[in-house]
């Protein structure tokens, strides 16, 4: 939108305000009012109708757009001519009744253990204790820990501040062995650190602040620290993490929520609970969760044939 729609933005404003949307969200939101504004040519909101829609989904379906992406942007669309239509500004949802073409149910790419082991433990006869070496060992063995999203990890504090100038949306408690953080939706989930992950966290954070008292002007509060001082951006831990995995023989590309579905399916694998790693996940629906019980077929035969008293013929 050339320039900003005051029910576009007052919508965001909506989903800033009552549903606790991230920036990152609200921006993906805005991209979407942005093409549904390029849908409607200049014309009234209240112009659009199924037709429209349809012709905008057939001409992605041609250029190749995934069918998810396709059921992102008509979600976004959905709710706010939902919101049109509470003001009084359409009729009706002309994309009420329309739905996206069927996509391919996607499991998480999980490592299998021994590469999410061989990934997150400093490769054998290495003693590498540089402030960046550390940095990249203690955030790598919290994500497989904790199982955090990535904008849960750069966004935890040392530890719990409030102060007129800043007030923490997650930190890091070493005395009890669990981080708090801020996940979608507003919704705060407290998570336990296993004793690796503390032991590289501590490792970490002595060496942050022998570089905090050379550097006055840097970060005092961000658990994760980029070179300059600033706190890690996203991009910067998706990079490291890439090149760990090279440095460590993965032979698999890792990226940050690689580690997340590690943690997930084998905290399901070998507890069985599945309301668990919900909350562990910070998934709002377990059906969210329920995707980490597709496991592979030969580990449910190996199961059969130990587990059923018919299983073995004689």
């Amino acid at each position: 939108m050339s320039s900003p729609d005051p029910r576009a933005s007052a919508y965001l404003t909506r989903l800033r305000t009552e549903r606790g949307c991230s920036p990152h969200t609200l921006d993906a939101y805005r991209r979407d009012l942005a093409e549904l504004a390029r849908l409607c040519e200049g014309r009234p909101w209240s112009s659009l109708d199924e037709a429209d829609l349809r012709r905008w989904i057939a001409a992605r379906v041609r250029s190749g757009a995934a069918p998810r992406s396709i059921a992102r942007r008509l979600s976004a669309w959905r709710g706010f001519l939902d919101y049109l239509a509470e003001c009084g500004d359409v009729a009706t949802n002309p994309a009420r009744g329309l739905r996206a073409p069927r996509a391919g149910k996607r499991l998480p790419k999980a490592l299998p253990p021994d590469q999410a082991l061989g990934l997150v433990a400093p490769p054998a006869g290495t003693a590498d204790d540089g402030l960046a070496a550390l940095c990249d060992q203690a955030l790598l063995e919290l994500f497989y820990s904790s199982g955090l999203r990535l904008s849960e990890l750069t966004s935890l504090d040392v530890q719990y501040v409030e102060r007129p100038d800043h007030r923490s949306l997650g930190w890091l408690d070493l005395d009890e062995a669990e981080v708090t953080v801020l996940g979608k939706g507003g919704r705060r989930r407290t998570v336990p650190v296993g004793g690796p992950a503390l032991a590289a966290l501590r490792r970490w954070i002595a060496a942050r602040a022998d570089w905090l008292a050379r550097h006055p002007g840097a970060d005092p509060h961000a658990l994760f620290l980029s070179a300059t001082g600033r706190r890690i951006a996203n991009r910067t831990v998706q990079d490291r993490m890439r090149r760990a995995a090279l440095r460590r023989g993965v032979p698999v590309h890792v990226h940050p929520h690689v580690l997340r579905h590690s943690f997930a399916s084998h905290l399901l694998q070998s507890s069985g609970d599945l309301r668990a790693v919900q909350e562990l996940l910070g998934h709002a629906s377990i059906a969210t969760t329920q995707i980490y019980t597709a496991l592979d077929f030969q580990r449910l035969a190996r199961v059969y044939d130990s587990a059923h008293p018919r299983a073995r013929r004689r």
